[in-house]
């Protein structure tokens, strides 16, 4: 059996590194993708944990050799989701979760038509502001960056398969991990040729 592609986006400090680490592990078969980056490790972030920040020379020289399996320019900074990564984990069988952009995950579903995407959004435009405001990692230019993109990533929303607000982290947790299992279950999923064979292994000889 193949494993699934979870593609997680939304704006900028709604919250969805803080919901995949707490869901991480509460499930099994669950991998996550590490994304490059060109940016600056914000204080705490660990090479090859959180992203894999390399050179803007780097990145262009991945684009060219067709590495990734989206990319995108995000306030200023490129990032991508590493292609070989990705599609080895999918034959092993392994739900992989992707924390990327909108703008990458929409380059992800032109080509990805099985994969899960899930939304995540805030209670309000204005609570976001204020989340931004006391994570205090940015510039105010490139907070106002982010808080200018945020209207238009809120605008494809609706492009998304799943849609969660995220008022409160335990109750946004929960109903990303019953995505996932609810996804995993379906039977385009798990229904092969060989466990359809053995369900009806001896039956045409009753």
């Amino acid at each position: 059996m193949k494993g699934t592609l979870f593609v997680v986006s939304g704006p900028s400090g709604v919250g969805k590194t803080s919901i995949i680490n707490s869901l991480i592990n509460k499930l099994d078969n669950v991998v996550f993708s590490v994304s490059c980056t060109t940016r600056a490790p914000r204080p705490g972030e660990v090479d090859g944990v959180d992203y894999f920040f390399v050179s803007k020379e780097k990145f262009m020289k991945m684009i060219e050799n067709s590495e990734f399996l989206e990319w995108a320019e995000v306030h200023g900074n490129l990032y991508g989701t590493p292609k070989k990564f990705v599609l080895e984990n999918i034959e092993k069988g392994k739900r992989i979760i992707l924390d990327i952009d909108v703008q990458g995950a929409l380059q992800v579903k032109k080509n990805f038509d099985d994969a899960v995407f899930i939304f995540v959004a805030p209670p309000s435009y204005e609570v976001l502001r204020e989340r931004l405001l006391k994570r205090g990692t940015e510039k105010t230019e490139a907070l106002l960056k982010r808080l200018e993109n945020a209207k238009w990533e809120l605008s494809k929303m609706i492009e998304f398969n799943y849609l969660i607000v995220n008022d409160d982290l335990e109750k946004s947790v929960l109903v990303m991990k019953s995505i996932i299992i609810g996804e995993s279950y379906k039977t385009t999923r798990i229904l092969t040729e060989e466990l359809i064979k053995n369900l009806f292994k001896g039956v045409s000889d009753r």
